[in-house]
């Protein structure tokens, strides 16, 4: 129950930053929807593994793969539908704690939340740019196969 209630406030938040985007009609339904994909895809990585960070990183593979997608579907650019996908999944928690413990001047607890909140970052990125390149790759290749 504790998950199907996870799903609901990731696709409203998801669904609050399209409108913020001013995305209308079909287009806004499915970014909220790519924001429930990827906290569904992070739950069910957390499953197998306790990394955050590798949760992260395949959740914004398949967001990534999902925006692709959907961006060819729907002729729209694909930030359209990563940036409403990816609210879910930012540290922004962990951003509020790292400034407020260097406020403090708690560096040990900055520090501390600082390197997750980087990692997380970092994890997010790599999964964004590995997968856009890989999809452009296949993407041109199969292109250019249909006119040879």
């Amino acid at each position: 129950m504790h998950e199907i209630i996870q799903l609901l406030v990731s696709f409203t938040g998801s669904l609050g930053f399209a409108v913020l985007f001013n995305i209308h009609g079909k287009k806004l339904w499915f970014a909220a929807l790519g924001g429930c994909l990827s906290w569904a895809v992070y739950l069910v990585t957390g499953i197998w593994t306790a990394s955050p960070y590798i949760c992260g990183f395949w959740s914004t593979v398949v967001i990534t793969l999902y925006a692709e997608c959907m961006a060819r579907i729907h002729k729209t650019p694909v930030t359209v539908f990563l940036v409403s996908a990816t609210i879910p999944l930012i540290p922004g928690a962990a951003l509020y704690r790292t400034m407020n413990w260097m406020m403090m001047q708690e560096w040990d607890k900055f520090r501390a939340d600082g390197t997750y909140t980087i990692l997380f970052a970092a994890s997010m990125a790599a999964g964004m740019t590995l997968t856009t390149i890989l999809f452009r790759m296949i993407w041109g290749w199969k292109y250019r196969q249909r006119w040879m």
